[in-house]
Order: structure tokens, then C-alpha cells, then sequence
């Protein structure tokens, strides 16, 4: 570790002393079980936001047998308004292979867990050493490293546009990493990472890996939502029926039927209702 290093480590630990977040409610009970719910609440989600839902989820299915147990509509039900639903059928489905592994290799096999999610359940919930990126730790990492200048060429650099790429900036976490708390470590560096996510200009537009989050209004994403809202309400519709629901909320579907036929099929095949003789029946 050279000296820009060490320094970086020390302003890390300083900051989190006297800003840490530790009234999060997933870091005072540390479970594998609670970080696992957590991350996947909180990817593209705000933190204020997933707050309630996360205390919500936990009063309703504590542990991950109870998960498991719950009928899907229920664990449906508890995540509307989280978005992004299928996050929820995919945490169903793995709840129901019982409790989750201790290695990251094992995790990365589970439905719905990368490579991130991985590491965040090996260093929050076993405090032990992984190297692992997302949006916040990404925001520090360039912010401090790439601050007045850009790295230099290299093969996956566009000509012209000299971005970060994740590889750099995954060997210089890898070499600040403490020798030890793992945990607390990774919360430091989450914890400044929105810090400055409030006060200064995105470091991450200079990633290689930066994306706008696409319009949600008149989205797929849109009317997906809306279709298993009604169905959360309503269990079975008639596809006419559904139609009309939706087209009234949603005004640029009201002359697209096949739109919502595209869209009622890929929710069938990822399991979230089933199609049966013009009838829609929420799962």
C-alpha cells in the first residue's frame, strides 16, 4: 500500500467515526438472511425508501423458512411499490432452497445474486475479505483516484472518451482493503460514498460502466407494474377486462392490445401469473 493509499484509508476510517449511518435497520440485527434481503432491496432503490419496506418485510417473514412458507401474492404484496417485481419472485424462489451457502462461489449459483450481492452477504454477514463494486463504492473510488486526471490508454478505453473501467478501480480496492473488520470497512465506504452522492457532480459519469436509468413513464416496466397491481387486487381478470384497467391509467396503451399481450406472456414465463382461456389469473 503506497502513501496516497494509506492516507485514503485513514480518511475513510475518520469520516465514518464521526458520520457513520448506524441507525440502519439491517445493521443492527447482522444476519445472512437480513443483508441478503437489503441488498436487493436496495439495488436502484434509495435508501430512505427501502426503509420501511425492509422493516415491513421483516415483521412479515423474519426469518428466510418464513419466506419460504409464504404464499407468492403475499410476498408480492409486501414488495409493491419497491418496483422492479421480479426481484421479488427470484428471492421466493431461492428462499425455498432453504438457508443461503457460506461461500461466494455458492452464492453466485442462487437465483438473482451476482457478483455484487455475493460479496456484500461474505463481508457484511461473515466479515470476511472479498473485493466487490456498486454505485457508491464506485463514486469513491474514482473520486479520490481519478480526481484531476484520467487513467491511462488501455484496450478497453474508447478512442477519445478515456473512462474508468471497473478493473482499475477493483485493483486499487483490492490493495486498500484493511487486514481486518471487513464489514465495517465496506459501510465506511458506502457511507461517504453517499455523502458525496449529495455534495458534489457524479464522479461515476466518469465510468465506463455509467448508465442512465431509462424513462419509467409509458415503460414495459410501467405496465407491468400496473398489470400486478390489479391482479394483487383483483387475483383473475378477463384479458378485455385487464385492458381496460390499464389503458385507463396508462393512456399510451389505449390503442395497443398487443403491447399488453407481449407484456402478459413474459410475466406467464417468469412466473407471475398464468393465461388460461382469455382469463388472467395472478399466481
Amino acid at each position: 500500500m503506497n502513501k496516497k493509499q494509506r492516507q485514503f484509508q485513514k480518511m475513510i476510517w475518520d469520516f465514518y467515526k464521526e458520520n457513520k449511518r448506524d441507525s440502519l435497520p439491517w445493521r443492527k440485527k447482522v444476519t445472512p438472511y437480513r443483508v441478503w434481503v437489503s441488498e436487493i432491496m436496495l439495488q436502484q432503490t434509495q435508501v430512505d425508501r427501502v426503509i420501511p419496506f425492509f422493516n415491513n418485510w421483516m415483521k412479515l417473514f423474519p426469518t428466510i423458512k418464513k419466506l419460504a412458507e409464504a404464499p407468492q401474492s403475499e410476498v408480492l404484496r409486501a414488495w409493491k411499490g419497491l418496483g422492479y417485481n421480479s426481484r421479488a419472485l427470484r428471492m421466493k424462489k431461492t428462499a425455498g432452497l432453504g438457508s443461503l451457502p457460506k461461500t461466494y462461489e455458492e452464492l453466485l449459483r442462487l437465483p438473482g445474486i451476482g457478483p455484487y450481492t455475493a460479496g456484500a452477504i461474505m463481508a457484511f454477514a461473515y466479515d470476511k475479505s472479498v473485493v466487490m463494486i456498486e454505485t457508491n463504492i464506485r463514486r469513491v473510488f474514482i473520486h479520490e483516484f481519478f480526481k484531476n486526471s484520467t487513467p491511462s490508454p488501455s484496450s478497453w478505453q474508447e478512442e477519445g472518451d478515456r473512462t474508468v473501467h471497473d478493473r482499475e478501480l477493483l485493483k486499487i480496492i483490492k490493495e486498500t482493503l484493511p487486514e481486518n473488520n471487513f464489514r465495517e470497512w465496506y459501510w465506511a465506504l458506502m457511507d461517504y460514498g453517499s455523502y458525496l452522492g449529495k455534495t458534489i457532480p457524479n464522479p461515476n459519469k466518469k465510468s465506463r460502466h455509467y448508465a442512465v436509468q431509462k424513462k419509467f413513464k409509458g415503460s414495459d416496466r410501467e405496465i407491468r407494474g400496473k398489470v400486478l397491481e390489479i391482479l394483487l387486487e383483483q387475483k383473475n381478470l378477463s384479458k378485455k377486462k385487464l385492458f381496460k384497467e390499464v389503458s385507463m391509467q396508462i393512456k399510451s396503451l389505449s390503442d395497443d392490445s398487443e403491447r399488453l399481450g407481449k407484456v402478459l406472456a413474459g410475466l406467464e414465463q417468469e412466473g407471475f401469473l398464468r393465461l388460461v382461456n382469455n382469463q388472467v389469473w395472478l399466481i
